[in-house]
């Protein structure tokens, strides 16, 4: 596992794109879990966020793909909304502990 960024860098309800070992990956935070993607929209295989580290739907509860408009559970990936409907983004393990959120490179 590879260290992605300290605990406190990524805040309950945020959003943060990171690029790690040439890998470009989002990082969800909600209800205290951190989730870690790949940055793929499974449409086009283009990057989801509309700027900087801005992923989230105007409520802040679903992961968006500034593209298209796809809608995706920050829980699980999966597309609920959009032409990749069923389909998921691709999910990295990942674990944190009091140095900071670790994911797993090799799942990719």
């Amino acid at each position: 596992m590879q260290l992605l960024c300290p605990t406190d860098e990524l805040s309950e309800g945020c959003s943060r794109g990171f690029t790690l070992a040439g890998q470009h990956l989002v990082a969800v935070r909600r209800n205290g879990r951190a989730h870690v993607y790949r940055n793929r929209c499974p449409h086009r295989g283009t990057r989801l966020e509309w700027e900087a580290d801005r992923f989230l739907d105007s409520t802040g509860s679903l992961l968006q793909c500034a593209h298209h408009g796809a809608l995706f559970l920050i829980e699980s990936g999966e597309c609920i909304q959009g032409p990749c409907l069923g389909h998921t983004l691709d999910a990295l393990p990942c674990r944190e502990d009091p140095q900071g959120l670790w994911v797993e490179l090799e799942a990719l």
